[in-house]
């Protein structure tokens, strides 16, 4: 930045001299230093890139105009040349590092010096880099969190904002997991921490965005690909209009000044630099909202979507699903039932199990010991008790398995119907009873499925292993019209694929591990509610920090923003290289003006691109519509058992 103000300073001082009528090689010495000053911000690189990777760059298409210009005594035109073209690239670089740096500024959020807590109960003052998993620490009121970590003692409530993009406090207490850099309100907390400064949520974040603002989508590569083609032509054309135009006039000056003035109109730093420069602030905008978007072919992805395919249990429901009805058969009680169905699915980490253990922890019945415990992908879970073997199973698979359900189906279709998953408990013979499953539906479901539709996305699937008539309830909440019901995680993984050849670019939205082969069929996968989750960060192409449904509708605006200012800072370049590179070649304008008219073409496509790094107000209110009923249906809701 130094080089191209010291460009700009000693250009002004020629200027001035020239209007003062001053002394000629005054000017024409400032001239000269103004060119030195602005050459050195870019032709070290021409240089680099020519002789390190034998490439033509833009840069060396600006350094051979400035010393063709300077050659034939064009001081002036030289100074204005290198000048501004080196403020075109100071304000490139300097906006792309703000941007880079006010994600790694979050690192700060974090604070360097920690209050841990010794054995003893005592109280010692650390680098946060001292802080070791399983330490524990203090956490005042008014602090930001050090570290992630579970809380010990205490309740508070924490400004989650630096994480999840939500401003909302929290409330914690203990049991409850906290992130680095969110901030502490009113209540003193110990916290144990679980990640060391360097593996935090915090420094995760402030990684995988900056990993993202380097890696290239298919546009830039595009471009990139392109510019090693375009510039050595450019420079080629360059020589042929200034050997071909003298040798047939003999005015050579005049056809080397118009040669240079094609190079400086044909180079195209506004096209190469129009999607770069957009994708790193619409990265970082997305970032400090709790969208992580890893890469700018993900971005690219989200601008083109056409379908979402969403996983029902913890993205279209709250993902807590609890124990709300129970049937026994006549022959048993029913505590009994649910003492056994919790044994055998207290092995398992399906929401579904969670909520039969926690229902049996709340009755405090005596849960025994299982031997031989093993899962039913999809469907449930088996195990041995006292020597007799028990399946925890949806109705259907016990029905393929030929258990009897008859006794229990008028049971089984009355609690289907308002909605609740049915689990069935069985031994060798017989069906023993069942229970129902209710999990709620996110309060902002039906306003972040109808801002997906305002978005242009029409084709929205929802996914579930749920029994139909349930996933239909579910569905009919929240304006879904396309169902697909009773799959298993291999079965979500085959829609996915269907449904991305129907309907073309489709995202497919669920938790980042159990969903993994559904997300990776997609065109692109989005994990939610992943903070504190490093399997989801780190396997989603899109993570959403927030366990928030509306964040979802904020993202795939953020992509179709992005495309759209990429279209128009494509389209802007390619006009203006239109008009400027004829006008050069038929000498209908000078050095001066074909140097103003590129680098302004640069200037306003930078400053276009850098309205990325702001929210503006649709993409932040998206999902939060007041509208509190679905989207009217586009047909028949249509609900499909595997």
């Amino acid at each position: 930045m130094r080089w191209s103000a010291a460009s700009g300073g000693l250009l002004a001082v020629g200027i001035a001299v020239g209007l003062a009528s001053g002394p000629e090689w005054l000017a024409t010495g400032a001239f000269v230093m103004s060119t030195l000053a602005g050459v050195r911000f870019f032709a070290p690189e021409a240089v680099e890139e020519l002789v390190s990777h034998r490439e033509v760059g833009i840069e060396l298409l600006m350094t051979v105009a400035a010393v063709v210009a300077g050659g034939l005594g064009l001081w002036g035109e030289a100074a204005s040349l290198a000048f501004l073209y080196s403020i075109s690239e100071a304000l490139e670089a300097f906006t792309e590092g703000k941007t880079r740096n006010a994600i790694r500024a979050l690192l700060d959020l974090a604070p360097r010096r920690v209050t841990r807590i010794e054995a003893d109960g005592s109280h010692t003052e650390v680098e946060i880099d001292e802080l070791t998993v399983g330490d524990r620490f203090l956490v005042r009121p008014g602090q930001n969190i050090a570290t992630d970590g579970i809380v010990m003692d205490g309740t508070s409530a924490v400004n989650e904002a630096a994480i999840t993009g939500e401003s909302m406090p929290v409330e914690k207490a203990t049991g409850s997991m906290v992130f680095a850099g969110t901030t502490n309100a009113q209540g003193a907390l110990v916290v144990e921490a679980t990640a060391t400064s360097a593996e935090n949520t915090l420094a995760s974040i402030v990684r995988l965005v900056q990993e993202a603002q380097e890696q290239r989508g298919q546009g830039e590569e595009f471009m990139e690909r392109f510019a090693r083609i375009y510039s050595p032509a450019v420079l080629g054309l360059g020589v042929v209009v200034a050997v071909a135009g003298g040798a047939v006039t003999g005015e050579w000056s005049d056809w080397l000044e118009r040669a240079a003035t094609v190079i400086v109109a044909a180079a195209p730093c506004a096209l190469v630099i129009s999607i770069p420069v957009t994708y790193v602030a619409a990265l970082g905008n997305a970032a400090r909202i709790g969208i992580l978007i890893k890469g700018g072919i993900h971005l690219e992805t989200l601008g083109r979507l056409t379908g979402i395919a969403l996983d029902k249990t913890g993205t279209i429901t709250s993902g807590r699903p609890t124990l709300t009805d129970s049937h026994p058969a006549d022959t048993i009680a029913r505590n009994r039932v649910l003492r056994l169905a919790a044994a055998i699915e207290r092995r398992s980490e399906h929401p579904l199990a969670r909520a039969i253990v926690a229902a049996a922890a709340h009755e405090a019945l005596a849960i025994p010991e299982v031997a031989e415990f093993r899962s039913i992908a999809g469907a449930g879970a088996v195990g041995s008790i006292d020597g007799i073997t028990y399946t925890v199973a949806s109705p259907t698979y016990l029905r393929a398995a030929e258990f009897d359900t008859g006794p229990f189906d008028l049971a089984i279709h009355g609690l289907e119907e308002t909605g609740a998953t049915v689990v069935a408990l069985a031994d060798r013979s017989s069906i023993l009873g069942v229970l129902a499953i209710e999990d709620t539906v996110r309060p902002n479901a039906a306003q972040a499925i109808n801002a997906l539709r305002a978005a242009g996305i029409d084709d929205v699937l929802m996914l579930t292993g749920d029994n139909p008539r349930t996933a239909a309830v579910i569905a009919s909440q929240v304006g879904i019209l396309d169902v697909e019901a009773g799959l298993k995680p291999a079965d979500k993984a085959r829609i996915i694929t269907e449904f991305t050849a129907r309907s073309g670019v489709v995202a497919m939205v669920g938790d980042g591990v159990n969903d993994a082969p559904a997300l990776a069929s997609a065109s692109v996968g989005i994990a939610m509610g992943t903070a504190g989750s490093d399997v989801a960060l780190e396997t989603a192409d899109i993570a959403l920090m927030a366990d928030d449904l509306g964040k979802l509708a904020t993202a795939v605006n953020i992509g179709r923003r992005t495309r759209r200012i990429v279209t128009q800072n494509i389209v802007l370049s390619l006009l203006i290289l239109t008009v400027l590179v004829p006008s050069a070649l038929f000498g209908l304008i000078a050095l001066p003006a074909a140097v103003l008219a590129h680098e302004l073409s640069e200037l306003v496509v930078i400053l276009n691109g850098v309205r990325m790094s702001r929210s503006n107000r649709r993409d932040t209110e998206d999902g939060q519509a007041p509208s509190t009923s679905p989207a009217a249906p586009r047909q028949d809701q249509s609900v499909r058992e595997a």
